[in-house]
This record gives structure tokens, sequence and C-alpha cells, in this order.
């Protein structure tokens, strides 16, 4: 059967002040009322009933992603103890998807994505879903074809097709790279033979198990602790210092980079649109402009402002004279104004923030 694992842990610092530590992206809404989390619980729940959904996040944010999500089995919420990026996330996730169904299917999915239109999305998942069947022991990564040349995105080099489903493509992946410099992504996406990894895979739990164990043995040991110790009067203690323990790595770096060498990974082009929401900038990609380009959610009045990314809370007036091509962003206590071109570094202005002792801010 297929089972979904979602990944809510990430504390998305580019989205300050909005986002805060209390409160990181998933929780947030960039348009409608639902939150990014919830959005991705709701695409894929026509094709994963609640009892075989999961979402591991940070033990922080276990009960406010509980209420936002009263669908699911109250042991379906996994708080991990501390953040050890994606791989110990992944192997964990699959190890206890194996305790109950060891032939399952799992789709993992970062929980900060748009992805539209959602029926396309369950097309190529169920698609996905038939090629794992085919092939057991394959990791499969959905590929995006690009539109500008990122670097702070996987790439994954396309080879021959090998298989057609629901009328998506599936190939062989001959290379994948891990966020490239900004020449090297300029080339690639010139070449016309790289799709950007969206960080959303399709596997059975033994295959990516198996190549945890055989790329990061270390890790492969924790989870399985870990998910052995799972349900007994000794499970929470073992989770906390066992999960402390290990590495902190991502899946790309620790499992998909060598597994994609050896031929092990295959792309689903992915026939829909995808958004990782990675900026303010995203805001634009999300809601309607005005005649002077300028996207607004806030209450706002402007002279001669244009381009512009305007937001803050209801009932707080922002307003703006002779600016044009800025970020304006307020929420609560906190404020931040940048320029379009430097909204990429959001996050050295709250490491700036930290360092002068402003903590309670962020």
């Amino acid at each position: 059967m297929l089972h979904a694992m979602i990944m809510a842990g990430g504390g998305g610092t580019r989205f300050w002040p909005r986002s805060r530590d209390a409160r990181p992206k998933q929780f947030l809404s960039f348009a409608g009322d639902r939150t990014l989390l919830q959005e991705t619980v709701d695409r894929i729940a026509p094709q994963i009933p609640p009892e075989r959904t999961w979402v591991l996040t940070g033990e922080a944010y276990r009960q406010a992603t509980a209420e936002q999500l009263p669908e699911l089995p109250a042991g379906h919420v996994v708080g991990e103890p501390a953040r050890r990026d994606t791989a110990p996330c992944v192997g964990l996730g699959a190890a206890l998807i194996a305790r109950d169904d060891p032939d399952a299917t799992i789709i993992v999915m970062p929980a900060d994505h748009v992805i539209e239109p959602a029926e396309e999305f369950r097309r190529a998942v169920h698609a996905a879903e038939q090629f794992a069947a085919d092939n057991p022991t394959a990791l499969f990564t959905f590929g995006i074809r690009p539109t500008y040349p990122s670097t702070g995105y996987g790439y994954v080099r396309f080879a021959e097709r090998v298989g057609t489903r629901q009328g998506v493509h599936l190939s062989r992946v001959s290379e994948f790279v891990e966020k490239p410099d900004q020449a090297t992504a300029e080339k690639y996406v010139a070449s016309g033979e790289y799709f950007w990894n969206a960080g959303i895979f399709v596997w059975k739990p033994a295959a990516v198990l198996g190549e945890l164990k055989r790329n990061k043995p270390g890790v492969y040991d924790t989870v399985m602790r870990i998910a052995d110790a799972w349900g007994t009067p000794r499970g929470p203690e073992v989770f906390r210092t066992e999960y402390e323990k290990a590495d902190k790595i991502s899946i790309d770096y620790a499992v998909m980079q060598e597994a994609g060498k050896a031929g092990k990974v295959l792309v689903v082009r992915a026939p829909y649109q995808w958004d990782d929401v990675g900026s303010w900038l995203a805001l634009e990609r999300r809601n309607p402009q005005d005649a002077d380009r300028n996207t607004v959610r806030a209450l706002h009045c402007g002279i001669d402002t244009a381009g512009c990314v305007i937001a803050g809370d209801p009932g707080h007036l922002i307003g703006t004279l002779g600016v044009k091509d800025l970020i304006v962003i307020q929420s609560g206590d906190a404020t931040l104004v940048t320029t379009r071109d430097r909204e990429g570094d959001v996050k050295k202005l709250v490491d700036a923030i930290k360092a002068k002792g402003l903590g309670r801010y962020l």
C-alpha cells in the first residue's frame, strides 16, 4: 500500500519576520486560508488515508502540527528531539512504516511546497507507485524542468526514457548533483538535459534503508535502534538519546548522490507546476499584482510605488512613497525592509539579529 511521509521540521528563516522559531514556514499561509502543511496533506488525501500518513517534525512543533491535522492518528505525528537534517528523518520514517507494512511504497514530501494542479500531482504519484512496484530496489525522485539557473536546488541529469505510466515518463539518471555554483547551474539549464530535484521521493522501505546502511551505516543503525524500541516503555528515551547522536546530513548527500552514480536512481518527469516557496518573492507567484506590479497582502497606501512585495498584519497600515523593487514585510513586533535582489540574504539578517542578542524577535 501507498504511505505518505511528510517532512515538517524546517525553520524557514528566509521568511522572517512572519516565520519565527515558534511558527516556522509550514504553518504559514501564502494564499487562501490553508497553511502549507495543511495543503500538503490535502493534496495527497484522495490517495492516502490519515492512517497511512505520517508527519515528522520538531518536538517543539508536534502539538501545533497535531492541531493543524486533527485527522491524523496521534502516533503519526513524530516530534524529533533534535534537528539532524533529512537523512535521519527519512530513515526513521521508512523504518517506522516498515514495522506495519514491510512491502509499503512511501512517498516522501516536504511540508512547504506549492504544487498545482493537485490532480496532476496525484497522477504522477500513482505512476511512481507503479514504477516502484516494477523496480522495488530503485529510488525515485521527481524532476522539475528548470525555468532559471538556481543554485539552491539539486539537479538530476536524465538519460534514456525507460517507461511510461499514466502518461508520466520515467528516465534513468546519469548524474545527481546537489546545489551547483551559478556557472554550473547556467550550463545545466542551457543544456536542456537537467531537471531540478524537487525533494519529493518514492521508494520501498527496504530500498532506501538498504542504501542508507551502505552509505551511512551509523545513521542506519541509529534509526533501526529507535524503530526497534518504538512503542515500548523505553521507546521515548531511546528516541531522545539515539537521535541526538545521529549525523546531521541530508538524504541527498547521504544516499541520493552515491545511489545516482550507481545507477539506482530513476527520475519521474513531473507533469505539474512546482514551487518550493523559498523566499518572499514567492508571494508574487501565489497572488495577483496591481497595475504597478506590486504584490500586496496588507492594508497599504502607496504613492509612486512599483514592483514591491508588501505584506503585513490585519489592521496595520503600511505606507510607501517613491519606492520601487522593495520587499516590505511587517509581522507582529518586527519589520523587514530589503531590495528584491537581496531577498536571498534574509537568513544572514536573521543570523545578525541573533548575534546582537535580539533573539526574542526571532
